[in-house]
């Protein structure tokens, strides 16, 4: 029987993280390469990309791939996994955390309800979901043929219930209605993923709640409220979750979302 340390191991696996470079999935690369995987970051600035890859080689000393992609252009997309397996050779885990939220600024987005446009509304989903449709259908076979195929879908709590815009009056804030369709068609694409990839791949989501980001601080003080823990979100809350459905530590355990939300849909 293997340890609690023996199952958690990654040396030896491949990680690929969408978005990457970005807050959230910075630090989930950072975790899968803390527990030993070769990390692939995925992300559509090559700056922020190279800056990511180069901090994580420096520190935890792993193999990187730097991939400056565009999630809205699905051929590139689709050609990902393969440029994995060229440079690294292998893909073992799949994590999607690439997404418009609602402080993307574009026209249309997040503005309210009235003035939202279906322009908006695809761009964005095209990013949050079908992307993450595209990268799981290409990245399908060699996560088949790793024996440890893992993918994991980054939703939201706005992908389980819907937004309180009282959180938001007397500030900049608001809460597109894209975003949570996106984030709850992640979850619908979780099931669908993990029923028909398994037995050889699993397939789980983490739904994060409110994230701290310097926030104004009449939104802070109400969400802080409505939280049984108290406060939001940081995003080493998330590396434990990550480490989890990407490591054998959840190795019976597909189709599952995990709400990493302080509380927030408990009541």
């Amino acid at each position: 029987m293997r340890t609690i340390k023996q199952l958690m191991d990654l040396r030896n696996r491949v990680a690929l993280i969408a978005g990457g470079a970005g807050h959230i999935g910075h630090v989930i690369a950072e975790g899968l390469a803390e527990l030993g995987a070769s990390i692939a970051v995925l992300d559509i600035d090559q700056t922020a990309v190279e800056a990511s890859t180069a901090e994580i080689a420096r520190n935890y000393n792993v193999e990187t791939l730097e991939l400056a992609v565009d999630l809205s252009d699905m051929a590139a997309v689709q050609s990902v996994p393969h440029k994995v397996i060229d440079k690294l050779g292998k893909l073992d885990i799949v994590i999607h955390s690439a997404a418009y939220g609602g402080d993307a600024k574009f026209p249309g987005w997040a503005v309210p309800f009235a003035d939202q446009t279906t322009e908006a509304w695809d761009r964005a989903l095209r990013v949050n979901l079908t992307s993450a449709f595209a990268l799981a259908q290409a990245a399908r076979q060699p996560l088949n043929d790793s024996g440890h195929g893992s993918i994991v879908l980054i939703s939201s709590i706005y992908g389980l219930v819907g937004p309180d815009m009282s959180l938001y009056e007397g500030t900049p804030m608001t809460n597109p209605a894209g975003y949570g369709a996106s984030k709850g068609g992640l979850l619908q694409l979780t099931r669908y993923l993990a029923t028909v990839l398994a037995p050889q791949i699993r397939v789980n989501a983490i739904s994060p709640g409110g994230v701290w980001r310097q926030q104004a601080e009449l939104f802070h003080d109400r969400y802080r409220t409505r939280t049984p823990l108290g406060r939001m979100a940081i995003e080493e809350d998330l590396k434990g979750a990550v480490a989890y459905l990407s490591s054998d530590l959840s190795s019976y355990v597909t189709g599952h979302n995990l709400v990493v939300d302080g509380g927030w849909t408990a009541w």
